[in-house]
């Protein structure tokens, strides 16, 4: 990699996405932010360069093969070679409607599908050419996956195939070296979080090991493990990171 690695953060307009931008950036990483969003994936790109940090704004659509395409294109461009980790984090989320399995929509369940499973597979795959030995991939998954969390099947169905489509990805990635493993968050302070309820701060602590509520830095962090050099021997793992909610 680069004297300089440069992550690709997609779902970088905001929330989580946001927060690996920042927390990357600070660790040194030149950071291409990428979102359909293009508007707040501009507003990320400008407070990294306002902090002192290289940053670019990219739109994608992750679902569509031409945007994905020339993302890679661009970012590829953006670092100079070779892109040192991935991060495929954009995701349809807060506005998923929950209801019984027998109840969703077949419409709504074809759009969470396509955004948070085929979104990776389809990112991961137009930048598999700019990535090289030592390159890292992280997809989040949920910690949702684990608890079966009712009514939203389609959510949880879609978070579960991420993990799965990690452990093919790093065998086959791993002949080139490249790594891939998986954050299974549980619920976690962000802007979509604290939408879906009241008393989102309180949610679930109590189910906990650790009586508090889940910060963004705490999935940031785990995600910097997984691009560092102390976990180059980590691959086609899924990190659960919900303070001890539930041990797998």
């Amino acid at each position: 990699m680069n004297s300089s690695p440069t992550v690709l953060i997609t779902g970088a307009a905001g929330g989580l996405g946001r927060a690996f931008a920042l927390g990357f950036a600070a660790r040194g990483y030149k950071v291409a932010a990428a979102d359909i969003d293009l508007a707040g994936t501009e507003e990320t790109a400008a407070l990294l360069r306002q902090a002192g940090g290289e940053a670019a704004a990219f739109q994608v659509d992750v679902t569509d093969t031409a945007s994905t395409n020339a993302l890679a294109a661009a970012a590829a461009q953006f670092a100079g070679g070779t892109i040192g980790v991935l991060i495929n984090n954009a995701a349809i989320y807060a506005t998923v409607t929950r209801s019984k399995f027998e109840d969703i929509n077949p419409d709504e369940w074809d759009k969470v599908m396509n955004v948070n499973l085929k979104g990776p597979w389809m990112v991961s795959r137009a930048l598999s050419p700019h990535l090289g030995a030592g390159s890292r991939i992280i997809n989040l998954a949920s910690a949702t996956v684990y608890s079966g969390s009712e009514q939203w099947a389609h959510y949880v169905a879609s978070k579960g195939g991420v993990i799965a489509l990690t452990r093919v990805m790093a065998k086959e990635l791993g002949r080139r070296e490249i790594s891939v493993n998986t954050i299974a968050p549980g619920f976690t302070l962000t802007e979509a979080s604290l939408s879906l309820m009241d008393d989102a701060a309180s949610y679930g602590v109590d189910r906990g090991a650790l009586k508090r509520a889940s910060q963004p830095e705490d999935i940031v962090g785990a995600a910097l493990f997984l691009a560092g050099p102390d976990s180059s021997f980590i691959t086609g793992q899924t990190l659960v990171v919900d303070g001890g909610r539930q041990f797998i």
